[in-house]
């Protein structure tokens, strides 16, 4: 990746040699803000919606915003949730308008958004796509954990039919014997289960009983849309050792 500083290098993922679209791609996700970009083979996905290849933008949440998250969400972190949505919908489009214009086929998934048949998925796991660019791994919270900054990233997905020089190199390690997300669950939604590969999210996490928890506890910040609780507590967050470092 000769075309970038050491810096950046570091934070792309999958992609073994890049080209000049690839390159450009690159350049305008952290230019934007992203926190890390991954480039994965999504050709046997089966919601791929017919496409071979995924770029993952990951944008690192705020520390000041997760660290106010104690034991309930805040309505400071339902905004930045919303803030950084947009802002990652605003890549994805400016990414797949990019690819369009240079001849290839692409689309911008969501953010954020359900389907009509699952109001608990939505048209492509964005986590799938970054755990196979190789830039983290499923945690026993369903969400992604992202090697540089555990579980604090949100992320949005480009599909398209352009073909990249990949890697193919996985994230290993896991959770471990760790706990701390399913012990701080107020919902106790949270099975403790470390992540087998082809596992549903429903082998994880009782995704019901986490929304039926945050409409009716949550209800007066963003009608129950958020709780963060998990990301917060998640020990490769590191909130918690960032604020004894901030202590002394």
């Amino acid at each position: 990746m000769k075309m970038y500083g050491k810096e950046r290098a570091e934070l792309i993922y999958g992609l073994k040699s890049a080209d000049e679209v690839d390159a450009r791609i690159c350049e305008m996700l952290f230019d934007d803000g992203a926190a890390f970009v991954g480039f994965s083979d999504v050709s046997d996905v089966a919601e791929n919606h017919g496409y071979r290849s995924c770029v993952t933008v990951g944008f690192k949440l705020f520390d000041g915003i997760l660290k106010g998250i104690q034991g309930a969400p805040t309505y400071e972190y339902f905004h930045h949730y919303r803030t950084v949505n947009a802002a990652l919908d605003r890549m994805t489009l400016r990414v797949a308008t990019f690819l369009n214009s240079q001849g290839f086929d692409a689309i911008a998934i969501p953010a954020s958004q359900s389907s009509d048949s699952d109001p608990f998925k939505g048209a492509f796991a964005h986590k799938t796509g970054a755990r196979l660019s190789g830039a983290g791994y499923i945690g026993k919270n369903a969400l992604f954990l992202s090697r540089e900054f555990g579980a604090k990233v949100r992320l949005a997905s480009v599909l398209t039919d352009k073909e990249f020089d990949l890697s193919r190199t996985l994230c290993g390690g896991g959770c471990g014997d760790c706990e701390v997300c399913k012990m701080a669950c107020p919902a106790g939604a949270i099975y403790g289960k470390n992540y087998v590969e082809g596992d549903d999210v429903s082998e994880l996490v009782d995704v019901a009983k986490c929304s039926a928890h945050m409409k009716a506890a949550y209800k007066h910040i963003g009608r129950g849309a958020v709780c963060g609780i998990c990301i917060a507590e998640c020990p490769k967050s590191c909130l918690k050792k960032l604020s004894s470092q901030g202590e002394k």
